[in-house]
């Protein structure tokens, strides 16, 4: 039990290297499960089980695929014990944790991970409960309706207005006085499901999601929460890089501005998948630019792209790989017109969601 409760210790630790005190948490939970095995002690094998589970999800060191695999397994064994009827609420708390592994899963198909992810929500949700778990059904209700911001299956129009309702009703108890973190978090996704939202006025659409992100952005600064910070930056540039309402030339200048804030934390050695998506962005806002020389805004345009490149290659990232070389590529073309090319570059990589 010392072993598990130190295990716990050690994932929640704040000092310390993240990825070493992960690694000592994993440690800990092993050695609890010698002694705590299933047949002799199934209740306490199955807590440690979701716990280290939980570390897994977490682990930085590592193949992320296997890391996760290992989550999955951990937590399909607490279940094992957890059941509903035995234990309801260690049942929904790992079930809620199932839910997160899948969404993240690498391994499989992507369409079915997402649709398991919401089955464990929505298992999770039956006890749960608004009124008797509050804080859990909000915690939820979040991951829920990231799940179906990024599902595959089924109408995409109606996915992200389930999302919406999802972070709406969590926004009910996640309020910005009791859980402020919890609250600028769900914030971030509701700007994020209003960005992509394909029902209403695409213009109205845009300014919500613009108010949730400078919502999201009074709890997550720089000092308190950098990478969050950095993600909602980078999303705000989004929004204003395709805001329909104000001045044109004025947007481009926030969406620059918001994704040059992005990269101050996501630099190419701490997170280069995101400062390559950061730079691809900035990019494409420099080459829509109105102010400045246009001469030299296609130069900062065509440096940004060569930076996403050395990241986001062919091998490692095809798909984005092919978006960012096009780009390139039409900013280089001589025989398209400024306006052309602003219309045939209309290429996004996708906001960044939180979840709990």
């Amino acid at each position: 039990m010392t072993q598990n409760n130190l295990g716990i210790t050690y994932r929640n630790r704040i000092r310390g290297e993240r990825a070493e005190n992960l690694e000592r948490a994993i440690a800990c939970y092993q050695a609890a499960l010698e002694v705590t095995t299933h047949d002799a002690f199934p209740e306490h094998w199955a807590t440690t089980q979701n716990n280290l589970g939980l570390a897994y999800a977490d682990r930085i060191h590592g193949k992320r695929a296997e890391n996760l695999e290992q989550a999955i397994a951990c937590f399909q064994a607490a279940l094992e014990v957890h059941t509903r009827d035995t234990f309801p609420v260690e049942w929904a708390q790992t079930q809620n944790n199932l839910g997160s592994a899948y969404t993240n899963r690498i391994r499989g198909e992507r369409a079915e991970n997402l649709e398991r992810s919401i089955a464990c929500y929505q298992a999770a949700l039956e006890v749960r409960t608004s009124d008797a778990f509050p804080q859990e059904w909000a915690a939820t209700q979040n991951n829920l309706g990231a799940a179906y911001a990024d599902r595959i299956r089924g109408e995409r129009a109606e996915n992200l207005e389930r999302a919406i309702a999802c972070y709406q009703a969590a926004l009910e108890v996640h309020t910005s006085d009791a859980f402020p973190q919890e609250w600028a978090a769900t914030q971030n996704n509701l700007g994020v499901a209003y960005f992509g939202r394909i029902r209403g006025e695409r213009a109205e659409n845009l300014e919500w999601a613009i108010a949730c992100y400078q919502a999201a952005l009074k709890v997550t600064t720089r000092d308190a929460f950098p990478v969050e910070w950095a993600q909602t930056q980078s999303n705000l540039g989004n929004a204003y890089a395709n805001r329909m309402r104000g001045e044109r030339a004025e947007n481009l200048e926030w969406a620059i501005e918001c994704y040059q804030a992005a990269l101050e934390v996501y630099t190419h050695d701490a997170f280069p998948f995101e400062w390559a998506q950061t730079q691809n962005n900035l990019g494409l806002a420099y080459v829509h630019r109105i102010r400045g020389e246009w001469a030299e805004n296609l130069e900062r345009a065509i440096e940004c792209f060569n930076y996403a490149l050395t990241v986001l290659t062919a091998e490692a990232f095809p798909h984005d790989h092919e978006i960012v070389a096009r780009n390139l590529k039409q900013a280089l073309s001589p025989q398209r017109s400024f306006h052309q090319r602003l219309r045939s570059m209309l290429r996004r990589l996708s906001p960044s969601l939180h979840r709990f």
